[in-house]
C-alpha cells in the first residue's frame, strides 16, 4: 500500500480496521522472517503505512562503536551517527518517547542528515525498542506526516509505539539469530585456519577456497544465498587434519601406502567432528569435509561415492581445493603452472570431477584467478 498525500481529515488518518490490517498482514510477515535486513525493511514500511509517515527509519544499537546505525531508511542508504546524537540518540539514552512538531526549533535536532540529503525534517516521533530483559535496543523514527502541515499528533504517537510493541520482540529474535550465526562463522573460519596450519598452510589457502566455491556455486546455478553457505563452510574441509600427525602431514616426500590410509582418515574424522549439531551450517560443514574426496567415477574416499551420490556441496569443494592445492607450493610438491592445472581438470571430466562444475570452472576463470592474486601466498 502506498498512502498518497490529502487534506482531508479522513485521508490523513487511519480507521481502526485500517490500522488492524496493516498490523495484523506485517506482523505476520515480520515473524516468519530469518534476515535482519528483511524486518527492518518490513518495520520500516509498517510504521510507514500505520501513521502516515513520509518517512520511517528503524535505528539499531552498535555498542562496539558507540553509534547509532540504520541500513534501512526511506530515501537514503546506512545512516550512522554518535550514540548520544539527535532525537533517536536521546530516545534511546533516556528511554522517553517524543513527538516533536518543529525540528529545527528543538535544540537536540542533528539536521547533518538533512545537509546531506537535501531533505527537509518538519516532525519527528520517536519511539524505542525495548528488549525481553527491559534494555533498549534500537528506536521507530517516523518523520514528517503526509498532511500540508507535516505534523504529527499525539494519537500518532500512539500508533508508533503499538507498532514497536508488536515487532520489537521479533527484532530482538533475529539479532540473536543473526548473532548466533556470526559467532558461527566465526567459530568455522578460525577452525579451517587452524586445520589448514597443520599442514603448514597459509590462512589465505581457506579464503581462496571459500571464494572459488562461491563462484562456482553461483556459476553452477545455486541461488546467491545457498553459495554463501557454501563458501561459509568452505573452510572446514580438512577440519578432520586436526587428528593426523604432523610426521604425516608434513612429510616432504610421497606418502607410504599405510601413511596414505592414516591422512584418508581426515575426512571421516572432519566428519564426525561436525555431524551432530542441529545447526544448518555445521551440518552444512559436516557434509563438505565428508565428501570432498569423493570422486565423480567412484575411486574416492571414504565411501566410495559415484556420480549424483555425492553431494554437489563436496562436489565443488573438491573442485576449489584441487584447483588451489595444484596451483600452491607444498612441502612435497611446487606450484603446477595454469595450463597445466587446467589440462588435468579437462583430463578428470566425469572420472575425478562432475564435467558440468568443470564447465564452470573453465567459464569463471577470469574471476578464480582475480581471487587468487587478491588472496596470494606471497
Amino acid at each position: 500500500m502506498n498512502p498518497v498525500p490529502d487534506s482531508t481529515p479522513a485521508a490523513n488518518e487511519r480507521t481502526p480496521e485500517e490500522l488492524l490490517r496493516i498490523i495484523f498482514d506485517y506482523t505476520a510477515r515480520i515473524g516468519s522472517q530469518r534476515s535482519l535486513k528483511s524486518v527492518l525493511l518490513l518495520m520500516a514500511n509498517m510504521g510507514r503505512e500505520m501513521i502516515l509517515a513520509d518517512r520511517c527509519t528503524v535505528w539499531l544499537i552498535d555498542r562496539s562503536s558507540g553509534e547509532l546505525f540504520t541500513t534501512i531508511a526511506h530515501g537514503v542508504n546506512e545512516i550512522r551517527q554518535p550514540l548520544g546524537s539527535g532525537f533517536v540518540g536521546h530516545s534511546v539514552m533516556t528511554g522517553e518517547n517524543l513527538l516533536i512538531e518543529d525540528a529545527y526549533a528543538d535544540p537536540r535536532f542533528n539536521n547533518a542528515n538533512d545537509i546531506r540529503t537535501g531533505y527537509r525534517t518538519k516532525s519527528i516521533i520517536t519511539v524505542p525498542f525495548v528488549g525481553n530483559d527491559g534494555s533498549i535496543i534500537g528506536a521507530y523514527q517516523a518523520i514528517n506526516k503526509l498532511t500540508p502541515q507535516a505534523v504529527f499528533t499525539e494519537r500518532d504517537l500512539e500508533q508508533l509505539k503499538l507498532a514497536a510493541s508488536y515487532a520489537g520482540k521479533s527484532l530482538e529474535s533475529v539479532m540473536l539469530h543473526e548473532e548466533i550465526v556470526a559467532t558461527q562463522r566465526e567459530i568455522i573460519t578460525t577452525m579451517g585456519e587452524i586445520g589448514e596450519s597443520r599442514s603448514k598452510e597459509t590462512g589465505n589457502h581457506v579464503k581462496r577456497v571459500a571464494e572459488y566455491s562461491y563462484i562456482l556455486a553461483v556459476g553452477f546455478g545455486l541461488p546467491p544465498e545457498e553459495a554463501e553457505l557454501l563458501k561459509l563452510v568452505s573452510p572446514m574441509h580438512d577440519i578432520g587434519k586436526v587428528a593426523i600427525p604432523d610426521s604425516v602431514l608434513n612429510k616432504p616426500g610421497k606418502l607410504t601406502e599405510e601413511e596414505f590410509e592414516l591422512m584418508k582418515n581426515h575426512a571421516e574424522i572432519g566428519y564426525n567432528l561436525l555431524k551432530s549439531s542441529a545447526r544448518e551450517l555445521l551440518k552444512t560443514a559436516a557434509i563438505v569435509a565428508h565428501q570432498h574426496h569423493e570422486k565423480w567415477n567412484g575411486t574416492g574416499y571414504p565411501q566410495g561415492l559415484k556420480g549424483e551420490e555425492i553431494h554437489l556441496y563436496g562436489r565443488i569443494t573438491a573442485i576449489a581445493d584441487v584447483f588451489d592445492a595444484l596451483g600452491s607450493e607444498r612441502v612435497y610438491k611446487k606450484a603446477w603452472e595454469l595450463d597445466r592445472i587446467l589440462s588435468m581438470f579437462n583430463e578428470e571430466r566425469d572420472r575425478h570431477f562432475d564435467a558440468r562444475l568443470v564447465d564452470v570452472l573453465n567459464d569463471q576463470l577470469p574471476a578464480i584467478l582475480e581471487i587468487r592474486e587478491r588472496y596470494s601466498d606471497l
